[in-house]
């Protein structure tokens, strides 16, 4: 006979307790045939940890606000049809997910933000794998964190800026993964302000009525291998620090105010092994300091770099400028930045030691580009021998650019 003892038998009553909350969650089922019909319903009904199963069908609803931890799954993604009325789902509780729905018709305010998803003031979210059409804001997160935005697809029809929103918007937020989504024809792809500690990795932004992705007062994030392509006015970076962004691809941003990047008041950042090809501008600069550009490379841009002023101890290392227009616009008389080691496709220079590093200092700044930034209109000279004739008078004795404004160790062959 087996003799338990009473201690064995008090911690197997304990752990049976602790077990017991998680056995007790459930599964409601929400359709037009089920018991639950509504998903507002649904949520009313459900306990904590209870999922509901939404079925295939057409829910009209909106104002569907979340105050529990449950998650909400769709079976073949049925549509949540707000009706352009207001906002379609709020969360306002931790440990929610939110996975398979089609959500669509967010109505458009002036006055309120109005959005497909909204988190607010909760921690460990998830959104993932959802379909959004006709949005104003796609997913909104507010003073939210520990949260994973992930899969979504987010179609939006913005014209003008006034009346559209951003696809995936993050407001004093922080600790948020934003991974493999895929986000066209809103205003900005992905909009961060007063967001620290985020994670933006593997997303296609295209087709955006402004930029593709735009942050502001945001610090310690990292923006890895994402795409942003065909936006109005490209990539915004402004007003933050401590930022990494590697491996992304900027593409045919096109405009008389576009480029694939602009960095305004940036300061202590990577930016490493991205493409910056078929823009207006592959990186503008102003005010940004303590910079790393390293391993990127500049294929057929307009201009590949400008700099603007007040940009201080930046590096560019081990960078290919194949086929710009311009290579490097610099508007300052004090260069206080190293050009290093980088690729040049116009260096004219030679390798008489065969090293690989051209023995002729290589001097990026054409005084064309110079001219072209104050009249414009002189563009259309562009391939003409006169201008030949005047950028190598400007790399024999530079007059308008800094006599140190050199790469003194070219690579004679591409770099990556």
């Amino acid at each position: 006979m087996i003799q338990i003892s009473k201690h064995s038998i008090y911690f197997l009553i304990v752990a049976l307790l602790m077990i017991l909350p998680q056995c007790q969650a459930g599964i409601i089922e929400v359709c037009d045939r089920c018991e639950v019909k509504t998903i507002k319903q649904g949520i009313a009904q459900a306990e904590d940890q209870d999922t509901l199963l939404i079925k295939k069908g057409v829910y009209k609803e909106f104002n569907i606000l979340i105050d529990k931890p449950i998650s909400l799954i769709g079976d073949d993604f049925p549509i949540v049809d707000g009706q352009e009325k207001g906002e379609i789902f709020r969360i306002v509780s931790d440990n929610v997910r939110i996975q398979g729905l089609a959500i669509v018709n967010v109505g458009v305010s002036y006055t309120t933000d109005y959005a497909a998803i909204r988190v607010v003031r909760s921690s460990n979210f998830q959104i993932e794998e959802n379909r959004f059409e006709n949005l104003f804001f796609g997913i909104f997160l507010e003073k939210s964190s520990k949260g994973i935005v992930k899969g979504n697809r987010i179609m939006g029809i913005a014209r003008d800026e006034y009346n559209s929103g951003n696809g995936v918007h993050l407001w004093y937020s922080n600790n948020i993964l934003v991974t493999d989504n895929q986000i066209e024809g809103v205003r900005d792809g992905i909009y961060l302000e007063f967001s620290d500690t985020i994670r933006i990795r593997g997303n296609e932004s295209r087709k955006n009525l402004r930029y593709g992705l735009h942050f502001m007062f945001s610090n310690n994030n990292q923006y890895t291998d994402n795409l942003f392509e065909n936006n109005g006015a490209g990539v915004a970076v402004m007003f933050s620090r401590q930022i990494r962004m590697t491996g992304n691809r900027f593409r045919k941003n096109w405009g008389p105010a576009s480029y694939g990047m602009l960095l305004k008041e940036i300061n202590d950042a990577e930016i490493i092994d991205n493409l910056f090809e078929e823009n207006t501008v592959g990186i503008n600069i102003e005010g940004s300091n303590r910079i790393t550009y390293q391993g990127n490379r500049f294929v057929s841009n307009g201009w590949a770099v400008k700099v603007l002023g007040a940009c201080y101890t930046n590096r560019f290392l081990g960078n290919d400028f194949l086929y710009n227009s311009f290579d490097l616009s610099y508007n300052s008389n004090i260069n206080d930045n190293l050009f290093e080691g980088n690729y040049w496709s116009n260096y004219s220079g030679y390798d008489l030691d065969m090293d690989g590093i051209g023995d002729v200092p290589h001097r990026p700044v054409k005084l064309f580009s110079y001219i072209v930034n104050r009249t414009p209109e002189t563009l259309i000279l562009l391939r003409s021998l006169f201008m030949d004739l005047i950028d190598f008078s400007e790399r024999v004795s530079p007059v308008f650019t800094p006599d140190n404004l050199v790469d003194a160790k070219p690579k004679m062959r591409v770099v990556q």
